[in-house]
């Protein structure tokens, strides 16, 4: 099997590892790209957004699957113009991506599923943001409608950043607030069949103890100990399944990976927000433990015949991945800096270009970051901070607690 991956982050670089480790994949090819995927496939230049460019692409290399990363892409139609060609490819449509290119689409979505998630107003002026947020009340919920790569979201006590959010996004939407601990559950679908991988949980905020403002994330770790034993099971049955049964109804199938962010609240889970792709850095730690081949995965959701696929099979024990972002990140991150210490088993390219040279230079917000296995979730965390430490990048950081209050037992669903 010849695969075309497209993207060039870290979500894109474990893809990429996941896909050249299965035995099927005789050839893999990634579109940008970047550094560290350059180590495991070949790279091909395209602007992911161009439907048309990454079609004639998938053409030119024999693609037998295209598996798109990035959310802007399957928004922009790239799957649509694919298929067009007669080409597997893993990713919903464009129609489909409204799940996440719009969140009044999702929730319209998720309420005729009968989905739980938080009530919510959208709004496109003062006056309805006012009434929204006196509805109800602090911490104010304020989201971005479109594709905001992760940041289009303010959650705040504070009456006036709520407001300006609002004003600078121009359309919104004010949603309650859900309390207690999040998790991230990705769903392969083909439309019908669903399997769900390991919950994981990520880190928004971009400081310790969850301060600072949101950020694209700064960490993750799979299992998750303290989460109740059915979880995955309930989610599949109130949320997943219905939603997928909605999209079908409507005529847009959904096809590709369903990420499902949840809330567990004192009255069970519920949805934050869907997303049409694997997320970042989710996928880092979820991919790690991952054993049943990745390509030939996709490859069945991606041809309708996921039903028929075997069982997933896991490995033992967890994975932790922590995010080294550059100075000043996220609100205006400096590029260009040096970058030694990456050219470890476990550091996943995220934001980084390397010079003619061979000199390797940041090139985003979220650079690289370091993602370990181990026997249990303490090993996992302490392999994955020593791999961080290693790192030399000027006016870098990172969080250091990433996965700690798990570890610890401090995580516990309110009631």
């Amino acid at each position: 099997m010849r695969v075309l991956l497209v993207g060039g982050g870290g979500r894109e670089h474990a893809l990429a590892l996941g896909l050249a480790g299965d035995p099927a994949v005789e050839a893999l090819v990634a579109a940008p790209g970047n550094p560290g995927i350059a180590a495991v496939a070949e790279l091909r230049e395209v602007t992911p957004t161009d439907p048309a460019a990454v079609a004639a692409l998938a053409v030119e290399v024999a693609a037998d699957l295209v598996v798109i990363g990035p959310e802007a892409p399957l928004v922009a139609g790239v799957a649509d113009a694919v298929r067009a060609k007669g080409i597997a490819v893993f990713g919903p449509s464009a129609e489909a991506a409204r799940l996440e290119g719009s969140k009044t689409f999702a929730k319209d979505v998720m309420t005729a599923a009968g989905v739980p998630t938080a009530r919510a107003y959208t709004c496109e002026d003062a006056a309805a943001v006012a009434h929204a947020l006196d509805e109800f009340g602090a911490p104010y919920v304020v989201k971005d409608d479109g594709l905001a790569a992760g940041k289009g979201v303010v959650v705040t006590d504070d009456r006036a950043a709520a407001e300006r959010h609002a004003a600078e996004c121009g359309r919104v939407v004010i949603e309650e607030y859900l309390s207690g601990p999040e998790v991230s559950l990705f769903v392969v679908t083909d439309g019908e069949a669903a399997v769900p991988l390991l919950p994981a949980q990520d880190f928004k905020r971009v400081g310790d103890g969850d301060t600072g403002p949101n950020t694209g994330g700064m960490g993750a770790y799979t299992p998750l100990p303290w989460t109740p034993p059915n979880l995955v099971d309930d989610v599949m049955r109130d949320v997943v399944h219905p939603t997928l049964a909605e999209l079908r109804r409507r005529g847009t199938p959904f096809a590709g990976l369903l990420y499902v962010g949840l809330a567990i609240t004192p009255s069970g889970p519920r949805v934050i927000e869907f997303n049409a792709r694997f997320g970042d850095p989710e996928t880092q730690v979820v991919l790690a433990l991952l054993e049943t081949p990745l390509g030939g995965l996709l490859h069945a959701a991606a041809t309708g015949t996921l039903g028929a696929h075997p069982p997933l099979r896991w490995r033992d024990g967890a994975a932790v991945t922590v995010v080294v972002a550059a100075d000043g990140y996220p609100a205006g991150p400096r590029t260009g800096d040096v970058i030694t210490g990456a050219d470890r088993a476990g550091i996943i390219h995220a934001g980084t270009r390397r010079d003619a040279d061979g000199t390797l230079r940041s090139a985003g917000g979220r650079v690289l970051c370091g993602t370990a296995t181990g026997p249990d979730l303490a090993a996992a965390r302490d392999a994955a901070y020593e791999l961080v430490r290693d790192v030399e990048l000027a006016g870098s950081h990172y969080r250091t607690d990433i996965a700690a209050a798990a570890v610890d037992g401090r995580i516990t669903i309110p009631g």
